[in-house]
């Protein structure tokens, strides 16, 4: 028996229904191993020695470790099929190591999609654990620990926020800047005009396009009267053109494409695309067979092999649509980030359609399957065809165009259609030089918007532009921004907070460095040199160390100096008289001592007090303002109280003190507190005893007819 170790247990069954009853497969349900919290700093990272990572066993794994290591030594042999990148082949790696395995002769199978045909291929040609990969996310992972224990140590203690990362502080900032050029906007005025002519029955309408030969701008009313006035009643075409234009379709998904693409038809959040494409990878049941329906879903690869279009695509499309819509596979430009280690996203067949896997998953997994599925196939379909007519017509100076498009042509849209802008506009029959007359004006005051605020699909758009992180951590990292609170997500809509803002603030002026685009890009291209075995381990973390550590002393030092208040005082700390200020947690906001963690204390209420800036005559703590709460009318109060009970009228004269009880007004020793002696009081309602040592002692009888 041969024992076949994968990640996900998902994969278990469909892989061994393939692979047949001499296999046994298992799963190591992710890493298995992490970097230990020992070591200085509690990196887990031998930095004097050479870089050297401490790894444990993660939480939770022991079971499964034992549990494969037992399989492990009754199998015949054991072979690694963890995913197809550089977190799988780690934990392939972690793997060999715990079960002792050799790695010279160690099998290691990479399959991109969970389909028989691949994986008998992947049986019958193995490799082994490739180092280069290895090294390269062990490094990735020695990058973050370091940067993410010492940034966000040094901002915990700071300014409390709870965390700062490689990729997640930079992605935080783009964030940041787009609500601040949100904020910042200031909207302008222009006017549009439009006119509507009557085309042999059919309305129609064009837009002021030139003013006397100059492209029209109109900024203000006094500017659209004057053009009103010089409207004609009828105006003659002036030019009419007609083209032909060629529309491509667009590349097969990337990772980033995708989630891209499902937000926009779907609304789904990066995270939720993630997850379905990970279940329709590893395997759905349909009609009685458990299989994987798309290749495997990070990736930033547009490219499709030969056999999906000479086995799959082209027979499909010939035989569905005919010989006109069949293209050619296209190329994407290569840049410089792009790691093309897998294939676009895909389906694994054709013969599944959208149609019949419909019937067996549920409606978000049909919906992104037939997203996938047609965008694969209309990839390499034939172009479509348009014909452009542009009009323009003219009288007294006023030039105004229209534009109609009709489609001669579908090509690949015979699939995609429904996934595509509609924009045609089809115009009736319009002769050049003819007069036709206007029936219509149409005048509007409009005014500039503001950038609109960054979805979770346009973050991913620019993450992957800047070569900010890789596809497995585009959603992982909009998701932790917003379990950390710096982000709001609303309809994937991304709104920083204002402990967001400030972090970024702090890392802007501490850390430019981190929060740089260039800076993280350049980490990763590191990463990628290290994967091609261009650029060593060693070299690549002594090269980001002495640095980083060199800028953290700089901004340790100056951040220290920074105010840590990020609210104007509003009252005085009662137990150690520092400023109190408004603090935020996952349960609102409320008021506290800004001296934490040396003063503890924390406001029950929202504080109404003011600075006077006078000091108590009594126990020389300052004076506030506040405001009774039955009668609302202010006075001035010991900002001490209640150890200080000294008050006074708002008008600074002395506000009459109530006298304390005397032994000839006690009615018995208080039970609870035994120093004090309960008096009568009166309530609004009704007459109660209560302790001489109120508020220390709360002890309180309520007076019955009897008792009195």
């Amino acid at each position: 028996m041969k024992l076949v170790i994968v990640e996900s247990p998902k994969k278990c069954d469909t892989i061994g229904r393939y692979l047949g009853h001499d296999y046994k497969v298992m799963a190591s349900q992710g890493h298995i191993r992490d970097l230990s919290m020992r070591g200085k700093g509690g990196l887990g990272i031998d930095v004097d020695g050479g870089f050297v990572p401490n790894f444990v066993v993660a939480s939770g794994k022991q079971k499964i470790i034992n549990e494969l290591s037992r399989a492990a030594k009754k199998a015949d042999e054991v072979i690694l099929a963890t995913d197809p990148d550089r977190e799988g082949e780690a934990i392939s790696w972690h793997l060999a190591q715990v079960l002792g395995l050799p790695l010279e002769t160690t099998k290691r199978l990479r399959f991109h999609e969970i389909t028989k045909p691949a994986l008998l291929e992947a049986i019958d040609n193995p490799s082994t654990i490739n180092m280069d990969l290895v090294n390269s996310q062990e490094t990735r992972r020695m990058y973050d620990r370091i940067i993410g224990f010492k940034l966000s140590s040094l901002l915990q203690r700071t300014i409390k926020s709870k965390s700062a990362g490689r990729v997640q502080s930079v992605t935080l900032r783009m964030i940041v800047d787009n609500d601040k050029e949100i904020k910042d906007f200031k909207p302008e005025e222009y006017w549009t005009l439009d006119i509507v002519l009557d085309i042999n029955g059919t309305k129609v309408t064009a837009t002021l396009d030139k003013i006397d030969g100059k492209t029209a701008a109109i900024h203000n009313k006094e500017e659209a009267e004057a053009l009103l006035k010089r409207v004609a009643d009828s105006y003659h075409v002036a030019s009419l053109t007609k083209t032909k234009k060629r529309v491509p379709s667009k590349l097969p998904f990337t990772t980033s494409t995708m989630q891209q693409e499902a937000y926009n038809r779907f609304k789904f959040s990066t995270s939720m695309t993630q997850s379905i494409a990970q279940k329709l990878y590893e395997g759905l049941e349909v009609n009685g067979e458990h299989v994987g329906l798309i290749t495997y879903m990070r990736t930033d690869s547009t490219r499709l092999s030969d056999n999906f279009y000479y086995n799959h695509a082209k027979p499909f499309i010939l035989e569905t649509y005919g010989d006109e819509y069949l293209g050619n596979i296209k190329f994407g430009k290569k840049q410089e980030r792009i790691q093309d280690a897998h294939e676009a996203i895909r389906p694994t067949g054709t013969h599944r359609t959208p149609e019949i896997v419909a019937k067996y998953v549920s409606e978000r997994e049909a919906k992104l399957y037939k997203l996938i599925y047609d965008r694969a196939l209309a990839s390499v379909m034939a172009d479509k065809v348009e014909e452009v007519t542009t009009v323009v017509f003219e009288e007294n100076g006023l030039s105004f165009k229209t534009v109609g498009t009709r489609t001669l042509f579908k090509g690949y849209e015979a699939i995609y259609g429904e996934f595509e802008d509609d924009d045609t506009k089809l115009l009736p029959l319009i002769e050049e030089d003819k007069i036709y007359n206007r029936v219509e004006t149409k005048n509007e005051q409009k005014f500039t918007k503001a950038p609109a605020r960054y979805t979770e699909a346009r973050v991913v758009k620019m993450m992957e532009e800047k070569g900010i992180g890789r596809p497995s951590t585009y959603a992982s990292t909009i998701k932790l921004l917003v379990a950390h609170g710096y982000v709001t997500s609303k309809g994937g809509v991304l709104t920083p907070t204002e402990t967001g803002t400030l972090t970024t603030v702090v890392m802007e002026d501490c850390f430019p460095a981190i929060v740089s685009y260039d800076y993280t890009a350049k980490m990763e291209s590191q990463l990628d040199e290290i994967e091609e075995g261009k650029l060593k381990k060693l070299d690549a973390m002594n090269g980001f160390y002495g640095p980083f550590i060199k800028e953290l002393e700089v901004a340790s030092e100056k951040i220290s100096k920074r105010n840590p208040l990020t609210e104007e005082p509003v009252g005085v700390c009662p137990d150690c008289g520092s400023p109190l200020v408004t603090k935020k947690s996952r349960y609102g906001t409320f008021i506290a001592c800004s001296n934490y963690p040396t003063c503890h204390y924390v406001q029950k209420e929202p504080s109404n007090a003011k600075l006077t800036g006078e000091l108590c005559p009594e126990c020389g703590k300052p004076l506030v303002i506040r405001k009774d709460k039955k009668s609302g009318k202010e006075f001035i109060a010991c900002s001490g109280f209640p150890k200080c009970r000294y008050i006074k009228n708002i008008d600074g004269t002395e506000a009459p003190k109530k006298e304390a009880a005397t032994p000839e007004q006690y009615v018995k020793p208080c039970p609870k507190c035994k120093t004090g002696h309960l008096v009568l009081k009166h309530g609004k309602k009704v007459d109660f005893l209560g302790c001489t040592n109120f508020p220390k002692c709360r002890h309180h009888e309520w007076l019955t007819e009897k008792k009195k």
